[in-house]
């Protein structure tokens, strides 16, 4: 038994060392943490601190203490798929130091998820209490909470550009942004492009981009290349698409000496994102698959598992339904315990 145990403590370290000499040693010049500026022009109030208390140089500066808290993910089993080969992550990662749980949708309406559905503060208690279960979780990554708005949405009408999709105006992305300042978190600012592109709708989120807790989410749901209106069909990306927002992102990055960006990415099938193992991982951007399915525990375990962990990028997410996933038997959500025990642990929860 002491000889199991001691070439398996023999295989991590040297798992551990071949990241340090093969991935760590080709990590881009990462920025000075203390150097960190808020280059965007939408800062509502003085938060720098507060914002600045996400990030912790201290420990995104030990390249073998990323790896191991990447492998925890992984329940500290190293297997041909996880923990995923990628890039280590520059200086002020969030990720995989902290868990992210977020709230979705958009202020307009009650359907698209929790965020229209509710006052703020109640919305914001309920948030917190959420917070409160996966810390009491899981103690090794604590939480941070983040509002995950909808910014552009996909729509069954044409518009005027004919691109059936509409921008929503600054004045309620400015509102999600000031809404998870108020409790110290991150926002996420999700596209849904319907007959548009990546390419053009990413760039009309610069300026909101250039905050250092404003991060990004695409919907491949919503892409519908081959014409069909939003809403009739599951569409697609393809890992051009994403990499297009990788690189913008990047590139935003070591431009404004920026920590780095988060990008989410849902799925929940196989064909809502295509050519999976090309997609690009910088240091700069921190990609999280996110599963999108909702139904019954067995249902959404099989989708992460089928979708999303079976096509390792660099992490996972899991989205959480307040009305549908109780629909049917048995009649209840996830919980934090259950979903810790899916490989790899997911490090962003998501409750639309």
């Amino acid at each position: 038994m002491k000889a199991v145990k001691a070439i398996f403590r023999l295989t991590i370290i040297l798992y551990l060392l071949s990241f340090v000499i093969g991935i760590g040693c080709k990590q881009a010049p990462a920025s000075d943490v203390g150097s960190v500026k808020k280059t965007g022009n939408i800062m509502i109030d003085d938060k720098k601190d507060k914002i600045d208390s996400l990030i912790e140089p201290e420990k995104a500066l030990d390249t073998v203490d990323f790896h191991k808290k990447m492998l925890s993910l992984a329940h500290d089993s190293i297997t041909a798929r996880w923990p995923a080969k990628a890039p280590v992550s520059n200086h002020g990662a969030i990720l995989p130091y902290r868990r992210v749980v977020a709230y979705y949708g958009n202020f307009y309406s009650r359907h698209m998820g929790i965020l229209g559905t509710m006052p703020e503060d109640q919305l914001i208690k309920k948030l917190q209490k959420e917070v409160e279960l996966w810390n009491n979780a899981d103690t090794l990554a604590p939480v941070i909470p983040a509002i995950h708005y909808i910014a552009i949405t996909a729509q069954k009408n044409p518009g005027k550009a004919a691109t059936y999709r509409i921008r929503m105006p600054e004045k309620q992305i400015l509102k999600a942004i000031q809404l998870a300042r108020e409790i110290d978190g991150l926002t996420f600012l999700d596209v849904q492009v319907g007959h548009s592109t990546v390419s053009k709708e990413v760039p009309s989120l610069e300026q909101y981009l250039l905050e250092p807790d404003v991060h990004l989410g695409l919907d491949p749901e919503w892409s519908m290349k081959d014409g069909s209106i939003p809403g009739r069909k599951i569409g697609t990306m393809d890992a051009r698409d994403v990499n297009f927002a990788v690189e913008y992102l990047s590139d935003l990055v070591k431009k404004h000496h920026l920590p780095p960006k988060i990008l989410v990415v849902h799925r929940f099938t196989k064909g809502m994102l295509t050519n999976t193992d090309k997609i690009k991982t910088t240091p700069e951007v921190q990609i999280v698959i996110n599963m999108d399915g909702f139904g019954f525990p067995a249902k959404k375990v099989d989708s992460y598992r089928r979708a999303v962990s079976a096509y390792p990028v660099q992490f996972t997410g899991f989205k959480l339904f307040y009305k549908n996933d109780i629909a049917s038997k048995p009649y209840r959500m996830m919980t934090p315990k259950e979903i810790l025990r899916l490989y790899p642990k997911p490090i962003y929860i998501q409750y639309q």
